[in-house]
């Protein structure tokens, strides 16, 4: 099952297409096939969805069904009975897609954990983080809490806060980016800053420290949206560095400095605070002993 925590209204064929990284015409195959139920009730492609549907798929989608567990070292935080805090490193893919169906967290997840009564398209995951973001995770260990956790995300009432090391000085102490994304037009692999189907994204940052040529930024996302962070700071003109998508400096194989380095949240069944902080990766570390050095 999928739950909305989307704000604004979107045909459910787009919204499918992109959540689930499939064609549209795939997605209104499902569709006119009656595959795809909202709230217990079958949908036109035209439907828009609305922040908490509730979106059952029956299909397997060909490529979920070969979604084999792995046994790939993951650093498990926190765990219970309903969810998980995962310390996810850089570099690995959070959930196996068209073209990347192995090595990726949910392969390790399935290795490890019982989540075949969560979602069966990306089994626990309830919010992502890219590629090569480094840093916490909740993950759902069954239906109830997937549902739970992803409402919480979309009222807002999971914290997490994200280091980035950025190019150019900030002079600011404090600031908030409010700008709309939304699918960059000229390159389908980006997000970008425009009013062309574009959602709302709030960033709020504080300055840590300063160096010659480089900034320390905690970030707390006020939105959800995909790359948010890396498209807002490059938006302002200081990409997160060493960012191989926004940042036109030449990237190495670490890829962008930016880490969820802590997560707050009330747990859904006993209502206890609940609060997570990990250190940054060493090439991370790394690279702030070689900017205070200079």
């Amino acid at each position: 099952m999928i739950i909305v925590t989307e704000e604004e209204a979107l045909r459910i064929d787009s919204y499918l297409a992109k959540k689930l990284e499939l064609s549209r015409s795939k997605v209104k195959k499902l569709i006119t096939e009656n595959l795809v139920i909202v709230n217990g009730k079958k949908v036109n492609a035209n439907y828009l969805v609305q922040q908490n549907d509730k979106i059952e798929i029956n299909n397997d989608l060909n490529y979920e069904v070969n979604i084999e567990p792995e046994n790939i070292p993951i650093d498990v935080i926190y765990e219970d009975d309903d969810l998980l805090v995962i310390n996810k490193e850089s570099g690995m893919v959070v959930h196996p897609a068209p073209g990347h169906y192995t090595n990726t967290l949910v392969n390790a997840l399935l290795y490890r954990f019982d989540l075949s009564a969560t979602n069966n398209i990306r089994p626990g995951i309830v919010h992502r983080l890219d590629k090569d973001t480094s840093g916490l995770m909740l993950v759902a260990k069954n239906e109830w809490a997937h549902e739970q956790l992803a409402k919480m995300i979309a009222n807002k009432d999971v914290e997490r806060k994200y280091l980035a090391i950025v190019d150019g000085i900030i002079k600011h102490d404090t600031g908030t980016i409010d700008a709309p994304i939304g699918r960059d037009v000229k390159d389908r692999q980006k997000m970008a800053v425009t009013d062309v189907n574009a959602k709302e994204a709030i960033t709020n940052f504080k300055v840590l420290e300063r160096f010659k040529n480089n900034t320390l930024l905690e970030c707390i996302l006020q939105t959800g949206r995909t790359h948010q962070i890396r498209v807002h700071l490059a938006y302002i003109n200081h990409p997160v560095s060493n960012d191989p998508l926004y940042n036109k400096k030449k990237a190495t194989e670490f890829g962008q400095m930016l880490h969820s380095k802590s997560i707050k949240f009330k747990h859904p069944r006993t209502g206890k605070e609940l609060f997570f902080e990990v250190n940054p990766p060493k090439e991370f570390q790394d690279k702030l002993e070689e900017l205070r050095r200079k």
